[in-house]
């Protein structure tokens, strides 16, 4: 080492990064923040924590863990650490005690967690948990829903055309396009004799959503993120909207959109897949089918007859349904999904992309504006099948 990688700093990162093996740089002792800082990482990382079990059985001392990380982590490093040890450590059986669940950190990962374990929850610890989730819900509220309500009602208002717009309203690419023919070359220009224009008002529902979200346990964090959408898709007067849930049997959750928590622990994450007997249910509920975007929130690994799913979704598509595969509603990355089925969906028109919650209200935007789906996901670089 250079006199300058030998710093005594340098050699303390290391130690932190390594841990206490003896032959790690800088092995030895920390002292104080620091030494705090290594017996919370030793305790989830160290060599044998998952043999000892690291943090034991002991509610408080859990407790104080999950206290310790908050103090000597930021909050992105503390959600990391949270998803490791229930993981590593097996800490989901202890969160669903209430003192645990009053120390953790937030996250929607968490959330993930108390849903898969809902209905293990003691009744001691549901009000804990359920604050839990509904602070989880509110963030997300705060950073969705107000992009959301935009891009709708826009998308909505350009779709509501009009003969006889006001000036402001007038949409002038369609307007030129259908007059054409009224070119003056001495002028050179276009005399409209047909205005086009975006409506205002919208009295009445003019789309019908159907968000249909698979339940299996590795859709759990699309699955927060749409319950929290279908919430703020509700409030919209133009539209009318249903969340749907499944697993082998299907959830009606719609009557819970005024609150998405209870629209959350309506849903039972795990079990097996039957996307068939959704789509099934999803024709009952349709009434409208050409004014009907059904957005299917799913893997689509498929335990029920596949056949009979294809044959469902050209059944909607071709009565009109627009209807996309969502393959994930998240930002934790690439998701894992059916290829073959995905693109068994795409030969029907159902184009089969996944994206992220920051993405989702443009994706709205252009369901409601018929624009076509599957360049909508080229043009954003989505995951496509």
């Amino acid at each position: 080492m250079t006199a300058v990688e030998d710093s005594p700093e340098r050699l303390r990162r290391w130690r932190l990064l390594l841990g206490s093996a003896d032959d790690a740089p800088g092995a030895g002792m920390l002292a104080g923040l620091d030494g705090s800082r290594d017996a919370t990482l030793e305790a989830l990382y160290g060599e044998d924590a998952e043999r000892r079990g690291g943090l034991g059985r002991s509610s408080p001392r859990v407790a104080r863990w999950l206290g310790d990380i908050r103090t000597y982590f930021p909050t992105s490093v503390v959600q990391v650490m949270q998803r490791d040890a229930m993981d590593r450590l097996g800490l989901r059986e202890l969160l669903l005690e209430p003192e645990l669940l009053e120390s953790v950190q937030p996250d929607i990962h968490l959330v993930g967690t108390l849903l898969a374990l809902n209905h293990a929850i003691p009744e001691r610890s549901r009000e804990s948990a359920r604050a839990v989730v509904r602070q989880v819900v509110e963030e997300l509220e705060r950073r969705l829903a107000q992009k959301t309500r935009q891009a709708v009602r826009g998308a909505l208002h350009r779709a509501a055309r009009t003969r006889r717009p006001r000036l402001g309203d007038i949409d002038w690419n369609r307007t030129i396009l259908a007059n054409l023919r009224h070119y003056q070359p001495e002028h050179r220009t276009v005399i409209p004799e047909k205005l086009i224009g975006y409506g205002r008002h919208l009295p009445e529902v003019t789309r019908e959503i159907v968000l249909c979200i698979d339940q299996s346990g590795s859709m759990a964090s699309s699955v927060v993120y749409a319950g929290v959408f279908g919430s703020v898709l509700a409030s919209i007067r133009s539209i009318r909207t249903r969340v749907i849930a499944f697993d082998t049997a299907v959830v009606d959750l719609t009557e819970e959109l005024h609150d998405p928590v209870d629209v959350l622990f309506g849903v039972q994450l795990g079990g097996g897949t039957d996307i068939n007997v959704a789509l099934q249910y999803c024709e009952t509920v349709i009434e409208r089918p050409r004014d009907t975007i059904l957005v299917l929130l799913s893997d689509l690994f498929d335990g029920g007859e596949w056949e009979s799913t294809l044959a469902r979704a050209r059944a909607l598509v071709e009565g009109g349904v627009q209807m996309v595969a969502l393959l994930a509603l998240s930002d934790d990355g690439a998701p894992t999904f059916a290829h073959e089925n995905a693109a068994a969906l795409a030969d029907l028109g159902v184009p089969a992309f996944a994206c992220t919650p920051d993405q989702f209200p443009d994706l709205m935007a252009a369901a409601i504006e018929r624009r076509s789906l599957a360049e909508w996901a080229a043009t954003n670089e989505l995951t496509a099948s």
